[in-house]
This record gives C-alpha cells, structure tokens and sequence, in this order.
C-alpha cells in the first residue's frame, strides 16, 4: 500500500501530498538537481519541499551562476 502523506511546504508553507510510498506520482518525481541545487536545498531544508518551491530554488540557482559570469566578464573587461 502506498504511503501518502500531507505536508506543508516549509519554504512557502503550501500544501501538498508526499508521496514517498508511490514516488512516480509524487509531485517531485521527474525533477532532477545538480550537486549545487542538491546541497542548497540540503543547508535549508529538512522536509520535502513543494514542487514550486523545487523549481523556484532551481531557477534562482541559475539566475545566481547567470551573475557571477556576467560580473566576471565585467571584472575582465575592465583590466583590458
């Protein structure tokens, strides 16, 4: 028998049903993270996460790489 649970999301506090038990219909199966997406939401969080909360942790993830090169090209072209 499948294991559901209901949860809040600890980062946005929503509800959602965990379903660990039957992982192929849990709203998280299919997502996959990088060892950096992986460790960050490790460091914050201790429970499952919402599926928004999943993707947005993703994107700002990638915005922040996004960042850090546009600075280092910046820091590049002023010693030019």
């Amino acid at each position: 028998m499948a294991n559901h649970e209901s949860k809040n999301c600890p980062r946005c506090n929503a509800s959602f049903e965990c379903k660990a038990g039957s992982i192929t219909q849990c709203q998280c199966f299919g997502l996959t993270f990088n060892e950096e997406e992986k460790e960050a939401i490790a460091c914050g969080y201790n429970d499952c996460l919402c599926r928004n909360c999943l993707l947005e942790i993703k994107q700002e993830i990638k915005f922040k790489a996004l960042i850090e090169k546009k600075e280092q090209i910046n820091t590049i072209l002023k010693t030019r």
